[in-house]
């Protein structure tokens, strides 16, 4: 990868308190154990040795944050990565079953446990397990989009 610094601290650092927040409203647990100021919690979380994805609130919605492990794992730059529909990381005859994933996401606020084959720039399949997803809130306790996370995952 080109770019494995932290992009757009502007953006980054206070996306990641809203994605360590939400994630400790809806599953009691920390996203990352410790207490840390916010720029140290955005390095830490994009240098991360697990992947953490989140996209927004449009129609189709468009991704807008992977750390270091997400971008090398599909292959692609921040810029790439921060411009490319969440569908488009699943296989096509596998979005329904991701539709229908976010959907349940949406109503119960997280689950965890899910496994899913995903696909990279490149085209080389992988497949997730034991991930979490859960709805990000914004400050003011509106929905502002979806985020997931896991540590497992296998080349097929």
């Amino acid at each position: 990868m080109e770019n494995l610094s932290l992009p757009q601290p502007g953006f980054v650092v206070p996306h990641s308190l809203c994605l360590v927040n939400s994630f400790k409203k809806w599953t009691g647990a920390d996203l990352l154990p410790g207490n840390f100021a916010p720029a140290d919690l955005a390095e830490k979380l994009f240098r991360a040795p697990f992947v953490l994805v989140s996209h927004g609130m449009q129609s189709d919605p468009i991704l807008n944050y992977g750390n270091r492990a997400a971008l090398e794992l599909w292959e692609m730059s921040w810029d790439e990565f921060v411009r490319t529909p969440s569908r488009l990381t699943a296989e096509a005859p596998r979005r329904e079953d991701r539709a229908r994933l976010l959907d349940q996401v949406s109503r119960q606020g997280y689950i965890d446990n899910y496994s899913g084959i995903r696909i990279s720039k490149s085209g080389r399949r992988f497949e997730i397990s034991r991930a979490i997803v859960w709805n990000l809130l914004s400050a003011d306790g509106e929905l502002c989009g979806q985020a997931a996370s896991f540590s497992e995952w296998k080349y097929l």
